[in-house]
């Protein structure tokens, strides 16, 4: 079974917005409403890089940050390898509807087909510095 660290508030998807030379990540009230975060509190906070941004259809190319600069973040390897086979448990739905699950140090894995609370044994197919692509190869037992 996956250990989630219990430093982990919440996880999400936005954009990063420019307005009057500042940069906002906006919150979505659902994490207030449902008590993962607090306003007028202070979080650390991860930035990953997305696999398939809204913003990119939006804005010119020139306007987006160059992928190294993100990418150059980590000093770390990521803890799958191309070809694993592991337990993984779904925490969350993202918003292109796949499962995601989370490894350690809070590597995210991105599981198709995957619902919330879901076990399943999958093969890491893709792995990138932030984030794995992996395929159910067992559904979880418990389901059946």
């Amino acid at each position: 079974m996956v250990e989630i660290p219990s430093s982990l508030c919440s996880l999400f998807s936005t954009q990063i917005e420019e307005e009057d030379g500042t940069y906002l990540v906006e919150v979505p009230s659902s994490e207030v409403d449902h008590e993962a975060l607090s306003a007028n509190e202070t979080y650390r906070v991860a930035i990953l890089e997305s696999q398939v941004s809204t913003a990119s259809s939006m804005q010119p190319e020139s306007q987006q940050p160059p992928s190294h600069e993100i990418k150059n973040q980590s000093p770390s390897k990521p803890p799958v390898d191309e070809g694993e086979v592991r337990d993984v448990t779904i925490e969350t739905v993202g918003d292109q509807g796949d499962g995601i699950a989370k490894v350690e140090r809070g590597y995210v894995v991105i599981v198709p087909g995957a619902q919330p609370g879901d076990e399943p044994t999958v093969e890491i197919e893709q792995v990138q510095e932030n984030v794995a692509f992996a395929r159910i190869i067992d559904s979880d037992p418990r389901a059946l």
